[in-house]
């Protein structure tokens, strides 16, 4: 049996998830049964096309070569996030994104994506790479959804609000194509989600440009508001400092337990834990809560919290 978990992110996030995959390869016996890390999702800073989490900062060329080799030398599929719903024919021409993709491309590797214009260049221009129908796209209607599993995508992530609906759940025919959200920090059934993934992707733009012509020059989101007024945010959203233990609450939660005993037995193995912007300290919680058995979570928290500091992921100067 196999227990596929995508992880999040390879640049800021990168040499933590392969910490994580020495512990999994080097003591198993701390681990749920099957666990495997079938991916690790994100983007390099600071790619257009990059949705569903803010992203700033400015990898350079040659971070993205050296963390591309990595984990393919640790046999770990990437998956670029290139889900921003604003691109636009205009934005395919992006030089870093091209590059990001002309780097990584291979079988291994995919793309999760929204925008159709996005997904058809990438299609045609970069067809190694397995594509993922993206959440951001809100599939809440169970024929559309049906409908999404019958395209030539090689998993449909599940809109979250769905996580508990076993009436549409149990009539998917081919559940092996469903990836499943489990830690999902947003409000169930939030009014405002695809309107922050639209303002999400327009800034994300903004990031993008800023950094083209300004590469010196931290982009600074409050001055952007201040120079231009209609780019204030109409809500704010406090989800993403929610805790691994804040989001038990929610109804769109999935706990440890139901993946084993309710969706794996159902048919469903490919499950998603989100992350790309928690801090550190709260990700390993939800790494230890959902693949590390509750009996050995203490001594292989400390183990990793070790590893990292020999590695310098993190400092302990006491």
């Amino acid at each position: 049996m196999k227990v596929k978990f995508h992880l999040p992110d390879f640049a800021r996030l990168g040499k933590f998830n392969l910490m994580f995959k020495i512990m999994l390869e080097r003591s198993p016996e701390f681990f749920r049964e099957g666990v495997e890390i079938a991916s690790v999702y994100g983007t390099f800073p600071p790619s257009a096309w990059n949705g569903g989490r803010l992203q700033p900062g400015n990898c350079n060329l040659d971070f993205v070569k050296n963390v591309v080799r990595i984990y393919e030398n640790n046999n770990i599929p990437l998956r670029f996030t290139f889900t921003n719903p604003m691109v636009e024919e205009e934005h395919l021409s992006d030089e870093f994104c091209n590059y990001v993709l002309e780097t990584a491309h291979n079988e291994n590797n995919g793309c999760i994506v929204f925008s159709p214009v996005l997904e058809e260049y990438i299609r045609k221009n970069f067809p190694k790479y397995k594509i993922t129908s993206s959440t951001c796209k809100r599939i809440l209607d169970a024929d559309t959804l049906y409908n999404e599993l019958e395209k030539d995508y090689h998993l449909v992530v599940l809109d979250y609000d769905l996580n508990h609906r076993y009436d549409i759940l149990e009539k998917i025919p081919n559940k092996e194509k469903i990836e499943i959200l489990v830690n999902p920090c947003c409000t169930p059934a939030c009014p405002n989600r695809s309107l922050h993934y639209r303002m999400l992707g327009m800034e994300q733009l903004i990031i993008a440009n800023h950094v083209k012509k300004y590469p010196q020059i931290p982009y600074n989101a409050k001055k952007f508001e201040t120079d231009h007024p209609e780019g204030k945010p109409v809500f704010e959203c406090q989800c993403e400092n929610r805790t691994v233990f804040d989001i038990q609450g929610l109804s769109t939660h999935i706990t440890p337990d139901e993946i084993w005993d309710k969706y794996v037995p159902m048919g469903f193995n490919n499950f998603k834990i989100e992350g790309r912007t928690f801090d550190l300290f709260n990700l390993i919680e939800h790494y230890m809560y959902y693949m590390v058995k509750p009996e050995c979570r203490d001594k292989a928290r400390l183990i990793l919290l070790r590893n990292l500091m020999r590695n310098d992921v993190i400092s302990c100067d006491c």
